[in-house]
């Protein structure tokens, strides 16, 4: 009786062990064809991705085309405008204040380089203290005075703020230079040399750029050609 207990563990031993290993089995299956079908979907999302790229290179390098063609159309106008006989440019090796106030005074499109500083507030100004002659002379010197000191690396009169989020630089309150500017000056030459200090950095010290002086930014490549077209029929 023993003998036939023992046999009977071993029986049943031997069942709960067949049985413990189909189980195994049958969960080895299961992970085999879960690692078959993410490997599947790997295989596809890495054809699709190949497909991808080999749409998008070529992509990109038709942007960059059409960026380099619309870049050289932007400088070519600037080149036409500026030697042009007309009176609105004057060829010249270097794009002088006096050149774009030419331009300006005659036509909302025109070219400015960033930076350069809005003589008529200083004018202005020096209307209330001088003659004109003498007006004339003051605002040449402060406006040239001026000018320099915007583009003086060394002098960097602004602050990192917080917006929503996002970091901006603005001009510092406290910056005694601007201060005495508005106090010596005026508001309209304190904002002449803001916004030309603001020019210098958000354009990172660009060339000369196209520009609608009528609303007071870069003029599109469609108002530039058209401004030309304007200009060659005169």
């Amino acid at each position: 009786m023993e003998q036939q207990k023992a046999d009977e563990n071993v029986v049943k031993l031997a069942e709960d062990q067949k049985s413990q290993i189909e189980q195994l089995q049958a969960k080895v299956i299961q992970l085999e064809k879960q690692l078959d079908m993410k490997q599947a979907d790997l295989m596809e999302m890495e054809e699709a991705l190949e497909q991808t790229e080999a749409l998008t290179c070529p992509l990109l390098c038709l942007e960059r085309q059409y960026r380099d063609e619309l870049l050289d159309a932007r400088a070519e106008l600037l080149k036409n405008i500026f030697h042009d006989p007309s009176g609105y440019g004057e060829e010249t090796s270097d794009i002088t204040v006096i050149v774009i106030k030419k331009t300006r005074s005659r036509a909302s499109i025109g070219v400015k380089r960033m930076g350069e500083l809005d003589s008529s507030p200083f004018y202005e100004a020096m209307k209330e203290k001088y003659n004109e002659v003498e007006a004339d002379k003051k605002t040449g010197l402060l406006v040239s005075w001026w000018q320099e000191c915007v583009k003086d690396p060394h002098w960097y009169p602004f602050k990192v703020i917080s917006v929503d989020g996002k970091e901006m630089e603005v001009i510092k309150d406290d910056d005694e230079k601007l201060n005495g500017l508005k106090n010596e000056i005026g508001e309209g030459a304190y904002k002449a040399v803001v916004n030309a200090l603001t020019e210098i950095n958000e354009h990172n010290g660009s060339g000369p750029e196209l520009w609608n002086y009528k609303e007071g930014r870069k003029a599109t490549l469609k108002e530039g050609v058209q401004f030309l077209t304007k200009l060659k029929s005169k």
